[in-house]
């Protein structure tokens, strides 16, 4: 039997419900916090549900997280049945992936909230319009550094996807599938995969399934893509897909793709040397991130700024902002671009002149290498370790080494790594009074370019070989 306090909580949101019909969309919470104290369950549950969506549509992803866990809390009062089952598989693959935004993509509540949803969605058959669910849990993976999992699971997304014909499905597992084997140092199987995913959004832009993965498919492979042209040798390309990638969230006005355009950016122009815009874009990302409670991409930010100090010669302030932006990081969770992250910071306290903490700090990077199998920087890590061993009057081991960064980069059709191991070699190589097998090494690497003539690698490239007598 209803309470006085709940027949008076009912009557009110009836009430509006007819006479203020309008309020249902500009103010689904109102109701559903009404119909919650009035003790009607089902009718929480659609407006929390609402409520969260509207959320979402204005990218408060924190207020929209609270609002599917009011939902799903209201929901064990229900029967245990299929219908239920159901409804909270909606519930909660949808509060999944808004806490990738809010807790970041690795953070436990994403990974538990992730692996439920999957118990359900498998329970319940795999019904094709929460194929979402197998995307998600494949991105918490890879961003934990799990990638061997995670590309088993992109991989039976791939294949249920084909089977059914699933146009959403397979964009979900082409673009996932691009990343991981980005990830993997795999650029030319990243490439392929990524460039199906442009296509596929291209001939259905608006599928609402698409919609449901948290970002924009179309501006996260234009971003993954960049790094994988930028590592087979296209920086001009690559360059034009990031400005591409950033450009689409913004014109879309969806903060987490945003986010992720404006991180992959940053990330490129830190190899790149271009440091007004790194400025430019770590400061719109740190802005986006604060605004809207995103704890990873705050820290990926606070990195970047700390970069942007350390070029712009404030070296003590940049590393400690380094260092404290890599340590909130790794607190979601996150594996993933760690090694990466730790070279930056080498790169850093090479320019301090800690030449032995940098190395360190490679040895660790090397280790996560081995541990993941994140290996898309592999080479360069290597490359930079001989480099400061240089500086520290080792003789041999760096030639041991810019040999192995040489070999990996050649294994994985890295061009650009590749460039600038055979630079690194072929300096050696004309130190030690060997300039004829310098230029043999280095003209046939870079003859292979055909763009980035601008670039430092490829002007520094330009400027041995006419040191070393190359024909012009």
């Amino acid at each position: 039997m209803r309470t006085a306090r709940q027949q008076l909580h009912r009557r009110i949101a009836e009430a509006l419900e007819t006479h203020s019909p309008e309020l249902i969309d500009s103010q689904p919470e109102f109701f559903a916090r009404h119909y919650t104290e009035a003790g009607a369950v089902e009718k929480s549950i659609f407006y929390w549900s609402k409520a969260a969506r509207r959320s979402i549509a204005r990218s408060a992803m924190a207020e929209a997280a609270a609002q599917f866990q009011k939902g799903l809390d209201q929901l064990t009062l229900l029967p245990d049945d299929f219908a239920r089952h159901r409804q909270e598989l909606e519930l909660g693959s949808s509060l999944g992936i808004v806490l990738q935004s809010v807790k970041g993509y690795a953070a436990p509540e994403t990974g538990r909230t992730l692996g439920r949803a999957r118990e359900l969605w498998e329970q319940l058959g795999s019904p094709s319009e929460f194929l979402q669910v197998a995307y998600a849990q494949s991105l918490y993976h890879e961003i934990r550094g799990e990638l061997n999992l995670a590309h088993r699971l992109d991989k039976d997304l791939l294949r249920l996807s084909r089977e059914r014909n699933d146009a959403a499905g397979l964009v979900l597992a082409h673009q996932s599938l691009g990343r991981n084997l980005m990830f993997s140092g795999r650029f030319v199987s990243s490439r392929s995969h990524l460039e199906k995913t442009l296509a596929l959004c291209d001939s259905d832009p608006e599928h609402a399934l698409v919609r449901q993965a948290g970002v924009h498919p179309q501006v996260v492979s234009q971003a993954f893509l960049a790094i994988v042209l930028f590592c087979l040798g296209y920086p001009v390309q690559a360059l034009e897909r990031s400005t591409t990638a950033i450009a689409e969230a913004q014109r879309l006005g969806h903060p987490p793709s945003l986010a992720v355009g404006l991180t992959n950016g940053a990330r490129l122009l830190s190899f790149v040397g271009n440091d007004a815009p790194l400025e430019e874009w770590a400061g719109q990302l740190a802005t986006v991130a604060t605004e809207r409670g995103f704890v990873l991409w705050r820290a990926t930010a606070t990195m970047f700024r700390g970069w942007v100090r350390v070029n712009n010669g404030e070296v003590t302030e940049g590393i400690t902002l380094l260092r404290s932006g890599s340590a909130a990081y790794r607190a979601t969770g996150a594996e993933a671009w760690v090694p990466y992250q730790m070279a930056l910071l080498a790169r850093a306290c090479e320019i301090a002149g800690q030449i032995e903490e940098a190395v360190d700090l490679l040895d660790n990077a090397v280790q996560i290498v081995e541990r993941t199998g994140e290996r898309w920087l592999e080479a360069e890590l290597y490359r930079h370790k001989g480099q400061l061993l240089l500086r520290q009057g080792y003789s041999e081991a760096p030639e041991e080494l810019y040999r192995k960064a040489l070999s990996i980069a050649q294994e994985k059709e890295a061009k650009l790594w590749e460039i600038r191991a055979a630079v690194s070699l072929a300096r050696l190589r004309r130190d030690h009074g060997r300039p004829a097998e310098a230029r043999d090494l280095l003209a046939p690497v870079y003859d292979w370019f055909t763009e980035g003539f601008d670039t430092p690698d490829l002007k520094g490239a330009r400027a041995l070989l006419d040191e070393l007598g190359r024909p012009t």
